[in-house]
């Protein structure tokens, strides 16, 4: 069985613990008292995934089955999710690869012969004929690609959009024509944090930047909180009123799956361990992955971490109704993920391990880095957020991967441009946001490469919105004093150090709370 989130209070027996701190990590001596959050250990997973993937697919919440739904001469769609779940990819066979073999069998039962697959990647970039068929799988690949029909989505086709119509609130529908024409639409899932899946998977995986707009800016980043509960989140308030008017319009049967904190696959395993319960052969691989990786050249780092592929275990799947889905969905998800913690702290330190939804075989630049560090994981909680409002946040990255030019252009102009400017994401939403969004050479890279669209690196700043709006202090440890500026942010040497830097905000006795992850987890602060 599994153990639940465990809080520690650091005292004079315990270990110095792994900080990550992006192509490597660092063992820190946190000062007395320091309060440590350890996510859950794995949840076991189910025992047999295809009987799992039957069982929901034939027993769906308030649907009906789904071979009662396929018939022949229709036009089913399957969408699902791109890349940038789950965190670290998954190893073969890629949950929803095993999903769509199981739908297409079924639709092949039923007669149905027109069918496409969508990669639900909104602006996200292109994903590569490797990286879908690692997906999907060879057989559904093999089948589907050569002919056109399993491809990427493409929020800038303006011949194969449809507009919905719009929500009380104003908010323009405009989704993929594909998906919005179907008779069917089967949407995949993989719900790795709370904030995923529902409706925020059609809305937004097959949304236009013309959709996308109406949330995903700084005003309502600010009043998202957080991010993980999308009963306090004014990103997905909007998302979900969305997703009430397509699924008046559109029949979306929504297949959602729940994974467990396999993370790390041996001999990398340590690093979801608790320092203490290290045995000795996992302190020699410690040690050893230290050394290494202190002599290895940036390259071989980036290779090493990057082909890491996580052993994750199924621990859920339910299909049917998009909201009925969904609530199953978060009952797993916080059964995997929640921890109890008791009142904020002064100062909360979180450490940015080598990957985020979207550096996945490329570089965690220092925007992405603070997406990581202010967005997702500053929104790992429930209730109220882990840290004071006034306090500090103290992060651990070196901000030094530098910007790839295939996935991220757009970065280095609002990089250079923008920030150089103004910080502040009201600010450089107003004035540059359009600029880039309506870009031809960014909108041609987004569509015939594998760029992200132009305005995806203010929609990662906008994460951030919330954190920097909440704490008056952000400093990095170790990283680029140079960039750690351009970001509006401080930098420092050591903790000792980022302590000192803010102990005219919080201090100089702060209470402080360190989140140990990944893998996740969701702070329930009470």
């Amino acid at each position: 069985m599994s153990r639940p989130g465990f809080v520690l209070d650091v005292d004079d027996r315990t270990p110095p613990l792994i900080v990550h701190e992006g192509l490597g990590f660092r063992l820190e001596s946190f000062p007395l008292g320091t309060r440590v959050v350890y996510p859950p250990e794995s949840l076991p997973a189910v025992p047999d995934v295809d009987q799992a993937i039957r069982d929901a697919l034939l027993h769906p919440q308030d649907m009906d089955p789904l071979p009662e739904l396929l018939f022949a001469g229709m036009k089913l769609t399957i969408a699902f999710d791109d890349l940038s779940l789950p965190l670290p990819s998954m190893r073969a066979p890629d949950i929803r690869g095993r999903i769509i073999e199981h739908v297409l069998t079924m639709a092949a039962d039923a007669g149905v012969d027109d069918v496409e697959l969508i990669a639900a990647n909104a602006l996200h970039r292109r994903m590569t004929a490797a990286e879908l068929k690692h997906i999907v799988g060879e057989r559904v690949f093999r089948s589907f690609y050569p002919q056109g029909k399993l491809y990427n989505f493409d929020a800038e086709d303006r011949d194969n959009l449809s507009h919905l119509g719009t929500t009380d609130k104003g908010e323009d529908i405009e989704i993929s024509k594909r998906a919005a024409e179907s008779d069917l639409l089967v949407y995949v899932n993989v719900n790795l944090v709370a904030m995923d899946g529902g409706h925020k998977s059609v809305g937004i995986g097959l949304a236009s930047y013309k959709s996308l707009r109406h949330h995903h800016n700084a005003k309502t980043m600010v009043q998202s909180r957080s991010f993980m509960d999308h009963k306090h989140s004014a990103m997905h308030h909007s998302a979900w009123r969305m997703g009430r008017v397509i699924k008046d319009t559109v029949k979306v049967f929504q297949i959602e799956t729940t994974l467990n904190n396999d993370i790390f696959p041996k001999p990398y395993d340590f690093l979801q361990k608790r320092e203490w319960e290290w045995s000795v052969k996992d302190q020699a691989t410690m040690l050893g992955m230290r050394r290494g990786l202190s002599v290895a050249p940036a390259k071989l780092k980036h290779k090493m971490f990057h082909d890491l592929r996580s052993v994750y275990g199924l621990t859920g799947v339910n299909a049917g109704e998009v909201e009925a889905v969904h609530t199953k969905t978060l009952e797993k998800v916080h059964q995997q993920q929640l921890v109890e913690v008791q009142g904020q702290s002064d100062v909360l330190v979180m450490g940015i391990p080598y990957v985020g939804p979207y550096n996945v075989n490329s570089s965690l630049n220092p925007i992405l880095a603070t997406c990581m560090g202010l967005g997702y994981y500053f929104n790992s909680y429930l209730g109220q957020p882990v840290v004071r409002k006034g306090g500090a946040v103290i992060l651990y990255h070196p901000l030094n991967e530098g910007f790839n030019q295939l996935h991220h252009p757009s970065y280095v102009d609002f990089y250079e441009e923008v920030l150089a400017e103004s910080t502040d994401p009201a600010v450089v939403g107003e004035k540059y946001e359009q600029q880039f969004a309506e870009d031809p050479w960014y909108r041609h890279l987004y569509r015939t490469s594998h760029a992200y669209h132009g305005v995806h690196p203010f929609y990662m700043w906008y994460w951030a919105a919330h954190a920097m709006d909440h704490v008056d202090e952000v400093i990095w440890v170790g990283a680029d004093r140079k960039v750690a500026s351009r970001l509006g942010f401080r930098a420092a040497s050591t903790l000792a150090d980022a302590l000192e830097m803010a102990s005219g905000t919080v201090g100089t006795s702060p209470s402080i709370t360190y989140l140990h992850n990944p893998p996740h987890l969701l702070a329930h602060v009470r």
